[in-house]
């Protein structure tokens, strides 16, 4: 599943903008939180420390008499005043946000010494009786009145905050997510269209080297540059193999003269065991510099695509077979047309046919169709061929000796030009033995449909 992610690079560029984005967030969040935890303390703490100074104010200003009242008035607020100053608490003071906050607010004018400690005992205001998030502290604090008068302080306070993640925060932080997604699909988008395109005109070159170049002053500097230089290599690559098939097609016109000559002298030998042998053996020389150069051709093919009723060509091959008095049968239909070169692909399964009928004696071609793809199957009733050669045959000029000789003709390219036409119009052909009696080799040959 991992793997399948990260199997594209717009995949890859966009999850590594979002999560890049929101690690991020989730650390200047984690920061913020702790932030606002310290800045909610000091707040609880200067406020706790101002409530004291009240309470010690008031008794201060108060007469002895009224100072009880005004002490169980205080603990209703959340202060506990004990004014008898009997009772202790065991520990040591530590300073604290809450003592630090009173020295601040009482300054050095009056000894005060504050102890935090851990209770259910301390006193709750009205506000705290509903349930709420974090422990409870108790701050006990001992001082004296002007007068003298000892007294104790008891103030309960919570260190908890509210949750960061809740409300309209939750809402902004999905939609900024759903945001930033949506802009780091479109920035992959555009980083990887020009892959996309380089990627799609090196198919288009391989199916036919004489497909338009890339255009060069388009995208940023480094796409201009790819471009210039798949265009280079594309050029190279046009003139290499023109210069090669031109090269042999000259060879193969220049031939020609001279193997005519060869042939009509050959009909003045006077031997006719001899001139017969000699008449076979060039008409073999013929027969490979022909299909030499069509192997050539087949690989530097320029015709261009378009429609075709792959039922309606393979039924006209048939006919033509049957008509040269060769057993063939045809049936099935692919029901769409395909995208082809209609010489290349007649010579695609031409050859495929004329294996079959000179090595299988007859041939039985089916099609149908599968999904987005066409079916041609061819089936004859030969010997059929080793597993292991099963892919070699397919190597030019290749032979099978217990089943090629110079007697049968061939030269071992007619199933490496089937090949080659079938790559390039995006499509396969593989051979299966069928391992019957009937039976011996199937050639299936898989094209897309429109």
């Amino acid at each position: 599943m991992i793997r399948t992610l990260f199997d594209s690079m717009t995949s890859r560029i966009f999850l590594i903008l979002v999560g890049g984005t929101i690690i991020s967030g989730a650390l200047v969040m984690t920061l913020a939180e702790y932030e606002r935890k310290d800045e909610v303390a000091q707040l609880r703490s200067r406020h706790a420390a101002e409530r004291v100074e009240q309470v010690i104010l008031t008794l201060e200003a108060a007469p002895a008499p009224s100072r009880p009242a005004l002490a169980a008035i205080a603990e209703k607020a959340g202060i506990r005043v004990d004014l008898t100053h009997s009772s202790t608490v065991i520990g040591a003071p530590v300073v604290t946000e809450f003592s630090s906050a009173l020295a601040h607010t009482f300054g050095s004018s009056r000894e005060l010494t504050a102890f935090e400690r851990e209770g259910e005992d301390c006193p709750v205001r009205v506000s705290e009786l509903k349930p709420a998030g974090g422990a409870r502290h108790c701050q006990t604090v001992f001082t004296r009145l002007k007068d003298g008068t000892p007294v104790r302080l008891d103030i309960a306070y919570r260190d908890g905050t509210a949750p960061l993640l809740r409300g309209a925060a939750l809402i902004n932080i999905l939609a900024f997510l759903v945001g930033i997604s949506a802009l780091a699909l479109v920035v992959a988008y555009i980083a990887t269209k020009p892959l996309r395109k380089l990627a799609q005109a090196a198919r288009d070159f391989g199916n036919n080297i004489e497909h338009q170049p890339l255009p060069e002053d388009q995208g940023s500097r480094e796409v201009r540059e790819a471009s210039v230089a798949f265009n280079s290599m594309q050029a190279s690559i046009r003139n290499h193999i023109q210069e090669r098939t031109y090269m042999l097609a000259a060879i193969a016109h220049d031939l020609q003269t001279p193997l005519t000559r060869l042939r009509l002298r050959l009909e003045n030998v006077a031997d006719d065991d001899l001139r017969t042998r000699l008449v076979a053996d060039l008409t073999a020389t013929q027969t490979m510099v022909k299909e030499g150069l069509e192997f050539a051709q087949s690989v530097n093919a320029e015709e261009p695509l378009e429609p075709v009723d792959l039922d309606s060509l393979i039924e006209a091959i048939c006919n033509d077979a049957v008509d040269a008095g060769c057993e063939v049968t045809f049936s099935g239909s692919g029901g769409r047309p395909v995208m082809a070169c209609p010489h290349a692909l007649r010579r695609c399964i031409s050859n495929l046919l004329d294996n079959a009928i000179k090595y299988g004696k007859f041939a039985h071609v089916s099609v149908r169709r599968e999904n987005s793809k066409a079916i041609v199957s061819i089936f004859d009733g030969g010997p059929g061929i080793p597993d292991d050669q099963l892919e070699a045959v397919f190597q030019p000029f290749k032979r099978l000796e217990n089943s090629r000789s110079r007697s049968s003709g061939g030269t071992g390219l007619g199933l490496t030009i089937a090949r080659i036409i079938a790559g390039k119009h995006r499509g396969s052909l593989k051979l299966k033995n069928m391992g019957t009696s009937d039976l011996g080799l199937v050639a299936t040959l898989e094209l897309p449909v429109l």
